[in-house]
């Protein structure tokens, strides 16, 4: 893979809650139009658990077919049952993508090596042809493959080469760059420490694939290549104005109910979706049983997009202009909030 801003594409939905084809074809044109490096289909982003195979495999090859030598393309096939994983690599493999991201095994709980040995081992051995990016998301999946195990998969297998990272636990990425090889490739899972991670000297990502740049793929692609480039005063000042979209990955409120207050995790892509959909953007709602945000979630969402929208307006303008949407207008359309929120 080459560095660079990788998009976690959404699936869109129709009310009717079938895969919105048209829409899904505008948000790659927008990807690419914004000069995204690639765009991986049927991530977490994307709702691969609620995704039915036949819809998994038909958002795969819409992207690959339309992606096709504009950028580079990923299909998300992991699982936490092996061979349903590697049924998923063998369409995607069809289908022409240019590499597979495996997420660690979810909710039955292997260990490091069982996870080396009997699920990224298996697939690299059948698929020897296909780039293999393990995704590293405990918070996700309740299990996790330390870096010793990744960097004796990048040491036997040369279709092994990358990570992408999403512990949020710095001296873990530390460890894979310590152990795996020269030119093993880091890529953020976390939109929030990329620039932390890309700066870092004993860590040194190569870029990150993406939340937020569903929504702001010029700035996050501008972000990255300059920190690429060494101009890090450059990519500070874009990491900056970018940072209110990094904290809305995640959405925490304390709610309250007949029996007290509860804590109340929005995650992703409610956040996101919530913002698309507010922007004009194609997206549809997410599939149960993810739902609306509260009104608390929903204003701290509206009020950030409204001090982005106000302080760095460059960052939203590409959706405007390939959407031809009025920003400042859907911010402010009070009808419009109150059909992306609870309201009981």
């Amino acid at each position: 893979m080459e560095p660079g801003c990788y998009t976690a594409l959404i699936t869109p939905f129709e009310n009717e809650g079938r895969v919105d084809q048209a829409g899904l074809e505008k948000l790659i044109s927008f990807q690419i139009d914004n000069g995204i490096t690639g765009i991986l289909a049927t991530g977490t982003t994307g709702e691969s658990p609620t995704l039915k195979w036949k819809e998994h495999e038909q958002v795969i090859k819409q992207v690959a077919d339309s992606a096709k030598g504009k950028c580079f393309r990923i299909a998300g096939t992991g699982s936490n049952n092996t061979e349903e994983a590697l049924n998923g690599l063998g369409h995607a493999a069809d289908d022409g993508v240019d590499a597979v991201l495996m997420v660690d095994p979810y909710y039955n709980g292997p260990s490091s090596l069982e996870i080396r040995k009997e699920y990224y081992e298996t697939a690299a051995q059948k698929f020897p042809n296909l780039e293999i990016v393990p995704y590293i998301i405990p918070g996700r999946t309740g299990a996790q493959m330390f870096p010793q195990d990744l960097a004796v998969l990048a040491k036997n297998f040369s279709n092994i080469n990358c990570v992408k990272e999403a512990t949020g636990n710095m001296e873990n990425i530390r460890l894979t760059r310590k152990f795996c090889p020269d030119g093993f490739q880091i890529f953020s899972g976390d939109d929030a420490l990329i620039y932390e991670m890309m700066t870092a000297p004993d860590i040194r990502a190569c870029g990150s694939i993406s939340v937020m740049s569903n929504i702001a793929p010029k700035a996050m692609t501008q972000m990255i290549d300059r920190l690429n480039r060494g101009d890090v005063q450059g990519g500070q000042k874009i990491q900056k104005a970018l940072a209110p979209l990094f904290d809305l990955v995640v959405v925490t409120t304390t709610e309250p109910s007949e029996f007290g207050e509860v804590p109340c995790r929005a995650r992703n892509p409610l956040p996101l979706k919530t913002m698309m959909q507010l922007l004009g953007m194609p997206s549809g709602p997410c599939r149960k049983p993810l739902g609306k945000m509260t009104p608390r979630g929903f204003k701290i969402v509206l009020d950030t997009l409204k001090k982005v929208q106000a302080e760095t307006p460059d960052i939203l303008e590409p959706v405007a202009e390939f959407f031809n949407v009025d920003v400042d207008q859907r911010l402010n359309n009070s009808d419009l909030h109150s059909k992306l929120q609870y309201n009981d």
